[in-house]
């Protein structure tokens, strides 16, 4: 079988992403081969412009890819990357691919130690998934001590993966609702991407509704009941003036507000993403 273009086997993967609905099927289809290539998407494009040729053997490799984004696999799990800030996080099934919304929302934990007197202010990361708050909080104010909890057996090894050799960050496989007690008191910082849809609420995108872990998405009724007892836990953990962020969903602002203030919690305020959509709750400890 002869060898084909690579812009022929780029536009033919674009088709076949678009007649499935993927949402970017040319920066999908891009990405894929430069995955199979060894190749940024910046060289993917020189390469097209250039004429490069594609082997049968990587032909057939693109398309078994396509095939698998076709029937929406999310992008990350086919490379097996994801990309967080300045990072590039291990991801895979069993664990939240992180979004670039919550780029935005670690910006408030990370200016709030940035901004501490405290000569190595701690930072909480509850429900860290696959460590990407975590991690970024570590790397980016390296002289923060950071410790993050995950629960799930099938995301906690992924954390642990991203997170080796970090010295400044603690991680262990526990329960947010009371890891870290020998810290009460003492964090500058707690954050937290709960999971935060309702139980009844099916997420519109098939990567979400079928390959993310469920347990990172759901949270009971109205979505907020691990909302409830972070409030509670993060003002164990906290010493006074401490900062709280969550991100939530775009309707949940007004209710999370409700929850913090009623256990007392100060200057609850919520604030929107790059898109313009509520998507983080931040709240200080009296």
């Amino acid at each position: 079988m002869p060898d084909i273009s690579l812009a022929s086997a780029v536009r033919t993967a674009t088709a076949r992403l678009a007649e499935a609905g993927v949402p970017d099927p040319l920066v999908d289809a891009e990405l894929l081969a430069g995955h199979l290539l060894g190749l940024r998407r910046g060289e993917v494009q020189a390469a097209l412009i250039r004429g490069d040729a594609l082997s049968a053997e990587m032909e057939s490799a693109l398309d078994a890819v396509v095939a698998r984004r076709a029937a929406r696999e999310p992008l990350q799990h086919i490379t097996g990357v994801a990309p967080f800030r300045h990072l590039e996080l291990a991801v895979g099934p069993g664990v939240f691919v992180p979004r670039p919304e919550t780029e935005t929302v670690v910006q408030y934990a990370i200016d709030a130690l940035l901004g501490s007197a405290l000569p190595a202010p701690i930072a909480v990361d509850l429900g860290t998934g696959s460590g990407a708050i975590a991690l970024a909080m570590a790397t980016e104010v390296p002289h923060a001590r950071v410790f993050a909890a995950e629960l799930s057996p099938d995301a906690y090894p992924w954390a642990v993966r991203n997170t080796a050799g970090v010295e400044n960050l603690t991680l262990v496989n526990d329960d947010l609702a009371h890891a870290f007690r020998e810290l009460d008191g003492t964090a500058s910082v707690v954050i937290s991407n709960p999971p935060y849809v309702p139980d009844a609420a099916i997420p519109r995108d098939p990567e979400v509704r079928l390959f993310d872990p469920s347990m990172a998405l759901y949270g009971g009724a109205d979505g907020l009941d691990l909302v409830r007892v972070l409030s509670v836990r993060a003002a164990e953990l906290l010493h006074p003036g401490g900062l709280l962020v969550i991100e939530h969903g775009e309707l949940q602002g007004q209710e999370i507000r409700g929850i913090l203030t009623r256990d007392g919690w100060r200057a609850a305020a919520t604030h929107r993403d790059l898109t313009l959509r509520d998507r983080a709750t931040t709240a200080l400890r009296p």
